[in-house]
């Protein structure tokens, strides 16, 4: 399968323009005489009981966020599960917690400089929490946008509100200098992909690779702290997995970096006890998020990565998860990684259907728009024209 002329080619207000300055005095001259918040407040990871809060800072900073409700509710959350007042010299992160289910919120970042040297405060964001008990529910589905500035201010421009903008992996291409992180993960292409929606991220094959790939824990919060995770958004289940490479852990290519293996097996053993919780079990819809296809459209026995064997599916993370999800009875699978917009229906072999998005150009790129309400859970994948290029729709689990 050829899928990898996008690697060629960074478009230079992604990361060249907006990856930073160099180091020592250089990197000491620019936080002095810039701004304190780099980037926007990120809200990420939704809760039915609230959000985490990332933004990045040019200087060694302590950090919180004030919220208030629409109910009249209002608070300040300022402390780690330490005991510290949340601080960074890169990146600041504050968890809010204590809010209602399907609340309607604002929240804004406040960063201090530690030398004393200026405070500054961010914009008011809106927000809400999920609610398991709603009787609808609307999101939006990006993927594999690989640093393309074109494609993430189109996508930004285009795509509406929800309870939550989900990306559903390959952030990056590959994270080979350090300074690309912040600028891909908190303020791509220049947007500020959170506003009026939290986001959640699930991790591509592109998103672990490169030296610096093990930072990128730190600028991505998930609603349980690991790159696997479940909730439930009015009828519908969610369920988001980390298929993890497209090739074996040793593969030269990884040089000893990554494991793999392990983690597909641990969220196999995971999943046996999410499907089990009756929010899950008895959910009218039942979705899973996870970057790399479970299935393909011709899948080769026994191929190597040279031959598609890994590039098309991830042959070895359904092998591990297929009986727990034929056992919760699956609806869908919604993935990325392949650049080609797709559609496999179920079987009676794998019942679930796979949907997967476009690719990172403007002219391969979609998105999906999701809802479920009492009468059907509905999915609209649409090209950056807003021409529809698949449109599937499931009735309730029985």
């Amino acid at each position: 399968m050829k899928r990898r002329g996008f690697l060629g080619k960074v478009v230079g207000g992604t990361v060249a323009g907006a990856a930073g300055v160099g180091s020592g005095q250089e990197k000491e001259a620019a936080a002095a005489s810039g701004p304190l918040m780099k980037t926007p407040a990120v809200i990420m990871a939704p809760r039915q009981d609230g959000v985490e809060v990332v933004w990045a800072v040019s200087k060694l900073s302590r950090g919180r966020v004030e919220w208030k409700g629409e109910d009249g509710s209002s608070g300040t959350a300022a402390a780690d599960r330490f005991g510290f007042v949340p601080q960074g010299d890169e990146i600041l992160r504050v968890k809010v917690d204590g809010l209602k289910p399907g609340g309607k919120y604002q929240l804004r970042a406040i960063a201090e400089a530690a030398d004393g040297s200026g405070k500054e405060e961010g914009p008011w964001k809106k927000f809400g929490t999920l609610d398991p008990a709603a009787k609808e529910t609307s999101f939006v589905i990006w993927n594999d946008t690989h640093q393309n500035a074109p494609t993430i201010q189109k996508l930004h421009a285009s795509t509406p509100g929800g309870d939550f903008l989900l990306w559903n992996g390959d952030t990056c291409n590959n994270w080979d200098q350090e300074d690309w992180l912040v600028p891909t993960l908190l303020h791509p292409a220049g947007q500020d992909v959170s506003d009026g929606r939290p986001l959640l991220l699930v991790w591509g094959n592109h998103d672990v690779r490169g030296k610096w790939a093990f930072k990128m824990p730190e600028m991505v919060a998930t609603p349980g702290g690991r790159p696997f995770y479940a909730f439930r958004s009015g009828p519908m289940a969610v369920i988001c997995l980390h298929t993890g490479e497209d090739k074996p852990d040793d593969h030269p290519s990884f040089g000893g970096r990554v494991a793999f293996e392990k983690l597909r097996k641990e969220q196999g053993e995971w999943l046996k006890e999410v499907i089990a919780r009756p929010e899950f079990r008895d959910a009218p819809y039942r979705v899973v998020f996870c970057h790399i296809p479970l299935r393909w459209k011709e899948e080769v026995a026994d191929a190597g990565y040279e031959k598609g064997g890994y590039d098309a599916f991830s042959r070895f993370s359904r092998e591990v998860w297929h009986d727990a999800l034929v056992a919760w009875k699956t609806q869908i699978v919604i993935s990325g990684h392949t650049h080609q917009a797709a559609w496999i229906p179920g079987t009676k072999e794998f019942p679930y259907g796979q949907l997967v998005g476009g690719g990172p150009q403007p002219e391969r790129a979609t998105w999906i728009e999701g809802k479920a309400d009492a009468k059907a859970l509905t999915f609209v994948m649409k090209n950056l024209e807003g021409k529809v290029v698949e449109k599937v729709e499931f009735g309730p689990v029985v």
